[in-house]
């Protein structure tokens, strides 16, 4: 009786393995082995002996002319079965051909001795097998088999032979199908020698056959099994090597102490037949899922992009993996789920870190904060990540700060425990339309995320992004590198206090404009610098401008205008490459200085020009760009921008302020002063020098030239007796002659009360040390200007607290430059006046956004002085606002028990 099969493989050149037809419900086919009768052919080698010789050309005859092939067979005897699989002897033909006969015809078989009388079939295969050796065919050739070497075991070196091989087209044969991406294949090596390798398809695994009885294989796995079998089992194939699996380790996982890897036991590469390619048939027919992470190995050959389609092919038609798949979401143009546009261009402002920005939408001015899609940046707060972290952080900054993008949200990631939601986006900057996230990950500063397989919530160029982590890991570029960079050492705060940012002043001023970055926005006017190359921050104020207030926490409440300004400078210089000139540093240790934008933008005339900023007169001055602060706020004051929107300029016109009368307000008048006498006989009163005059720059030729001419003139003039209101020629405690105005003199103690005229202290000198003024010093008037604190004044001389109220004006004042607002000017008499003067020190960072912030108000502050009611009474009325502050200030300072009002209130004689 003859049966029919299919030829599923061949054993060697006499014996075949058959298949009969699909079991149910997707079983395998049985299977039978059938050994061709009264024949045999050489024996093929395993791992521990050798092949015979004519083995592998044997069993190649038999393979050609039968793998696959329909097969009418007969059985003559059966033999034991082996693992559950019927064993018999028989014959076999296909298409009429006699497999026996055929292998005696071409020499690659010999006929077995009988052990029966032959029959007329038995000599008609004598007389083929005799043919055959007559002419020298198949295992009759006297040359003997080609030498080869058959290596049956994995490469020793898998890595140094996938780096010979990796890429090329290697014939072979699929000697196994394990499941249905994984094969045992023959490499047929273009030396002639053989090598055996265990092989996993690229981009695709199919569900898992099981290896032992108690196991139960994946869903699918035997379908896929069989789909594969037949249709590569025993077929000459083209391989490629691509990969091993974990050739490199992960990011931070490799140091130089680590392991030495292991030789692998399989490798990763394609198989294709000349119908095509078998994993892109496995995947569209719903029998293997795409592996994300081999989209690096396929990048050169497109392999990711027919994958994504076949498997999108079987997600619509549900076919065996798939058939429970969700219908893919519809992802278009138009509103994501949180309202927000999905597509639009905008402005990155800000970089948080190595995988997340901040961008402005351009048609709305919206801010929105972004995650890259897929993308993992390294952990700052990890030490062995945090150098890579900020080189991250630093590769984003350069190429997109400030820089126009296109942005597309793929996804919204819920919020999830102590995570909020985030928008993860596509973001392509320049010409080329260059992902970002995809040159990060290519130079090695970030990492793919590997999202589940049923995800779909990843990035749309997920395959790309996913080769240039490849060839990251290839070059071993930044994290894939195995080298450890010690975290980056902190930035040295040099503007932690006055006292370590004074020292860098000079230096800074030398340097002129220094590069830098906005390392942060604390207010419009006010921003953390880094300076790279010195590895150093600092605060820096802008000089010659106040920008409103900002709320530093949630119980304070901005100024108008004071978020929109610190807003505003935010998305203008956050991250920003910049230029500063420091000017001065205040008693904080914040800079005063400039910051300039792409070399000529300054960034105060800019928010005073936005509206967002007022001009300090008397710091701005002194600036050089003074003008363009005035110019800028002229402008903002006709636009009526912001600070300025109910700006009226004929009101401010109306209002007159009186130039000297003493019951009025005198019109600001800013005098940069320094203290060079302070007397505390008869209360408070000081002399100030006006600095940045002409006055002053003669004073200091002057003061050259009378020394010089007091070295020639040694005796006095005879007969000369000084009287008091005559101007004279004084020796001064310290040695040095000084101009002086004569007091009041004694001629019975022939010695004279004197005022030094250029410093404005006082002294009891001997006659002998007096000489008249020579009339070449009389032409420059006396630089030294009696003052005295304008609204307060300290306790009474009588007061213990008197001496601690002056010692604390002496260290607020002595020694500075001050700047000096003349309140009120006091006629002693027709040629002497009295300034009644607010002192400010622009050191002060109150003083920068508060214009009635003063040392007067400091000292009423401490309890160390208060209103004075009577010396000042004729002019407090005109200075209604500045009155209200210091009240304000007293009160604070009884509350707190501060100075004079350590045991309580005090009444106005105390």
């Amino acid at each position: 009786m003859s049966y029919k099969a299919i030829v599923k493989s061949v054993i060697s050149g006499d014996s075949l393995v058959l298949r009969g037809p699909a079991g149910a419900q997707g079983q395998p086919p049985k299977e039978r082995v059938l050994h061709l009768a009264d024949i045999s052919a050489p024996r093929p080698g395993t791992i521990s002996r050798e092949d015979e010789p004519w083995a592998y050309e044997s069993r190649e005859f038999l393979r050609a002319l039968a793998v696959g092939k329909p097969v009418t067979f007969t059985t003559l005897h059966s033999l034991p079965p082996n693992d559950d699989v019927q064993r018999d002897i028989g014959n076999a033909e296909i298409n009429g051909v006699d497999l026996a006969s055929e292998l005696l015809k071409n020499g690659w078989a010999k006929l077995k001795e009988l052990k029966r009388e032959p029959t007329e079939e038995d000599h008609r295969k004598k007389d083929l097998e005799a043919e055959a050796r007559a002419a020298g065919k198949g295992v009759w050739n006297p040359h003997g088999p080609k030498a080869r070497q058959v290596h049956h075991m994995m490469p020793t070196d898998t890595q140094g032979f996938l780096s010979e091989w990796k890429g090329k087209s290697i014939d072979a044969i699929v000697e196994q199908v394990k499941d249905g991406s994984t094969f045992r294949v023959r490499l047929i090596l273009p030396e002639g020698d053989h090598q055996f390798v265990n092989l996993a398809l690229a981009g695709v695994r199919a569900p898992r056959v099981s290896s032992k009885p108690d196991e139960t294989s994946e869903p699918f796995a035997e379908e896929a099994k069989f789909f594969t079998e037949s249709r590569l089992l025993q077929r000459a194939v083209k391989v490629q090597l691509l990969s091993v699996p974990n050739m490199t380790p992960t990011p931070f996982q490799a140091s130089s102490s680590s392991p030495a890897p292991t030789a692998a036991t399989i490798y990763i590469g394609t198989v294709l037949h000349p119908a095509g390619n078998i994993a892109e048939h496995l995947v569209a027919s719903g029998l293997a899922r795409i592996v994300d992470w081999h989209a690096g190995m396929l990048a050169n050959v497109g392999g990711m992009e027919r994958l994504r389609a076949a498997e999108k092919a079987a997600k619509e038609k549900r076919v065996n993996l798939y058939a429970n798949a969700p219908a893919a979401a519809s992802k278009t143009n138009g509103a994501v789920a949180n309202g927000n546009a999905r597509t639009f261009d905008a402005i990155v402002t800000r970089v948080w870190s190595g995988d997340q920005i901040s961008v402005v939408e351009k048609d709305s001015g919206k801010e929105r904060r972004l995650q890259l899609s897929s993308t993992r940046g390294p952990k700052l707060s990890d030490p062995k990540q945090a150098y890579y972290a900020n080189e991250a952080r630093e590769f984003l900054r350069k190429r997109l700060i400030g820089k126009h993008v296109k942005v597309h949200i793929d996804f919204v990631r819920p919020k999830e425990g102590e995570y909020d939601e985030r928008e993860c986006a596509t973001v392509r900057y320049g010409n080329q339309n260059s992902n970002i996230a995809e040159q990060l990950i290519e130079k090695g500063l970030a990492s793919v995320v590997r999202h589940r397989r049923d995800d779909e919530d990843r990035s749309p160029d997920y395959d790309k992004l996913m080769a240039a982590e490849q060839a990251a890991a290839a070059e071993q570029r930044g994290i894939h590198s195995g080298k450890e960079h010690p975290a980056p050492k902190q930035p040295l705060n040099i503007s932690e206090s006055s006292h370590r940012a004074t020292p860098f002043v000079n230096g800074f001023k030398r340097q002129g404009r220094i590069p830098a970055v906005v390392d942060y926005v604390a207010a419009g006017s006010r921003f953390k610098i880094l300076l790279p190359k010195d590895n150093q921050v600092l605060t820096l104020v802008l000089g010659g401008i106040r920008a409103p207030r900002t709320a530093r926490n949630p119980s304070e409440k901005s100024e108008p205008y004071g978020q929109e300004a610190a807003d505003f400078a935010t998305r203008r210089y956050m991250q920003r490459d910049v230029e500063i000139e420091i000017l001065d540093v205040d008693k904080s240790g914040g800079f005063i200085g400039a910051l300039y934008l792409n070399k000529n933008e300054n960034a105060a005339v800019t928010l005073v020009k936005e509206g967002l900023a007022t001009v300090h007169g008397y710091s701005a001055d002194t600036l050089p760009w003074a003008k363009q602060l005035y110019d800028a706020e002229a402008e903002a004051k006709a636009a009526k921008r912001r600070i300025w929107e109910d700006y009226n300029e004929e009101a401010e016109q109306a209002v007159e302020v009186p130039q000297d009368s003493d019951g009025s307000a005198l019109k600001p008048e800013y005098l940069d002063v320094i203290i060079s006498d302070v007397r505390t006989t008869n209360g408070l009163n000081f002399s100030v020098q006006i600095l940045n005059t002409e006055g002053i720059a003669s004073l200091e030729k002057l003061m050259r030239d009378f020394s010089l001419h007091h070295k020639t003139v040694s005796t006095p003039a005879a007969g000369f007796v000084p009287k008091a209101g005559d101007l004279v020629s004084a020796k001064f405690s310290d040695g040095s002659w000084y101009r002086a105005r004569v007091r009041r003199a004694s001629p019975v103690k022939k010695e004279a009360e004197v005022t030094f005229i250029d410093y404005g202290n006082q002294d009891t000198v001997s006659f002998k040390d007096i000489r008249p003024l020579d009339p070449k010093f009389r032409g420059l008037p006396g630089q030294a200007h009696d003052a005295r604190l304008s609204f307060v004044r300290l306790p009474q001389e009588n007061s213990e607290y008197y001496p601690e109220a002056v010692d604390r004006f002496r260290q607020l004042c002595e020694g500075r430059k001050l700047v000096a607002n003349v309140d009120h000017r006091e006629h002693l008499s027709a040629n002497h006046q009295l300034l009644h003067l607010r002192l400010i020190d622009p050191s002060d960072p109150a003083a920068q956004h508060d214009p009635l912030a003063c040392i007067n108000l400091d000292l009423v502050r401490e309890g160390y002085a208060r209103l004075d009611k009577k010396g000042a009474g004729k002019y407090l009325a005109a200075y209604p606002q500045v009155v209200k502050r210091i009240n304000e200030a007293s009160r604070d300072a009884k509350r707190e028990r501060l100075g004079m009002y350590e045991f309580g209130d005090i009444d106005d004689d105390e």
